[in-house]
C-alpha cells in the first residue's frame, strides 16, 4: 500500500471534540511537562464544538485512526494563525506533523492568506523552522504565568509548496 493510500486529511467533526482534546493533551505531555503544568494548560488544549464550527479544523487519519489535527484561526484579511497542531505521541517523528503543516499552508493559501502566524511550544522550534517559519517575537502564555512562547511567521507567498 502506498503512503498516499494509507493516510488522508479531512475536516474534523464536532462529534470528535472530546477525542481531539485528549489527543492534544497527550501530545503536549509528550514533552515531559509536570502534571501541574499540564493541568494549567487543560483549558487551552480543550476543543469544543463551537471552536470547530468557527475555525477550519482538519484531522489526519492513518488506517482509519485519527493521529493528529490542526486548526486555522482568522486574524486579518492577510494573516491566519495555525492553532492546535498536535500529533498523537505514538506517531510523533513519523512525518504526520509535516503532512499536517503542508496541508495547513496550502489551505491557508487557498483561503487567500499571505502569512501564517504560529505560537509554538519551545520544544517544536526546529519543526516550525523546518516548515519555513521565522521567529518574529514572543507571546505570553495564556496558561502559565511568566512564560513566553515563540511566535513564528511563515510567508505563504514565498514558502516551499513541495
Amino acid at each position: 500500500m502506498s503512503d498516499t493510500q494509507k493516510w488522508h486529511i479531512r475536516h474534523a467533526l464536532t462529534s470528535e471534540v472530546a477525542y481531539l482534546s485528549e489527543l492534544a493533551f497527550r501530545s503536549k505531555s509528550h514533552w515531559g511537562y509536570s502534571d501541574r503544568f499540564m493541568q494549567a494548560c487543560l483549558e487551552e488544549l480543550t476543543v469544543d464544538e463551537c471552536y470547530i464550527e468557527n475555525n477550519p479544523t482538519f484531522v489526519i487519519e492513518d488506517a482509519g485512526n485519527t493521529v493528529g489535527f490542526y486548526s486555522l484561526e482568522h486574524i486579518s484579511a492577510s494573516e491566519v494563525e495555525l492553532s492546535l497542531l498536535f500529533v498523537d505521541p505514538t506517531f510523533i517523528g513519523k512525518g504526520y506533523g509535516r503532512k499536517l503543516m503542508m496541508h495547513a499552508q496550502e489551505k491557508a493559501r487557498h483561503l487567500g492568506y499571505s502569512k501564517m502566524i504560529i505560537q509554538g511550544d519551545p520544544n517544536a522550534e526546529r519543526f516550525y523552522r523546518s516548515a519555513g517559519g521565522s521567529i518574529v517575537g514572543t507571546r505570553k502564555s495564556a496558561s502559565i504565568p511568566n512564560r513566553e512562547l515563540p511566535i513564528f511567521c511563515i510567508n505563504l507567498k514565498e514558502s516551499d509548496k513541495s
